[in-house]
């Protein structure tokens, strides 16, 4: 029982968001991720949950690797698949949302940032003060709850 308390605690994990954001795009249509790309949509997706709600989508630190933001679990994770598109077998777990307000965010992102390419991603993160920030202080450090909010509280019309 104790386990299951303290995953609860723990909240959500990089992992099951990033699951949910390859779920979500349309390889039919011709939409792919990859890990680069990948690691760009949970740094947005933190950053406007923190602005929106003042708190983490998941509980990984974000940090200032040189190609941009990554998080390093979701980064491992998904590194097999290299510079391709990352694939799911449908038993992956996936977070669900709280209510459609917190999924309305997260599809305005997936939409929002979801047309630019991996390299637009990380040339408009790292034009951008939380990584900037981060890595000027100290390469391959914690991006901070902080920094993201500050920032991203500016984007939120």
């Amino acid at each position: 029982m104790g386990k299951l308390i303290e995953l609860k605690k723990a909240g959500n994990t990089a992992i099951i968001v990033a699951n949910r954001i390859v779920a979500e795009c349309d390889a039919d249509k011709g939409e792919i991720i990859s890990n680069l790309k990948l690691q760009k949509m949970l740094y947005y997706l933190q950053g406007f949950f923190i602005a929106m709600f003042d708190k983490k989508l998941f509980e990984e630190p974000i940090l200032a690797w040189t190609y941009g933001p990554a998080v390093e679990n979701a980064y491992y994770h998904f590194k097999k698949f290299e510079n391709g598109a990352i694939t799911l077998n449908g038993k992956e777990k996936m977070i669900k949302f709280a209510n459609n307000k917190e999924y309305n965010v997260f599809k305005n992102v997936m939409d929002e940032y979801g047309q630019f390419s991996a390299i637009k991603l990380m040339s408009m993160t790292h034009e951008e003060p939380p990584w900037k920030e981060a890595f000027n202080r100290r390469p391959n450090s914690e991006i901070t709850y902080n920094s993201l909010k500050r920032f991203f509280l500016t984007r939120i019309e």
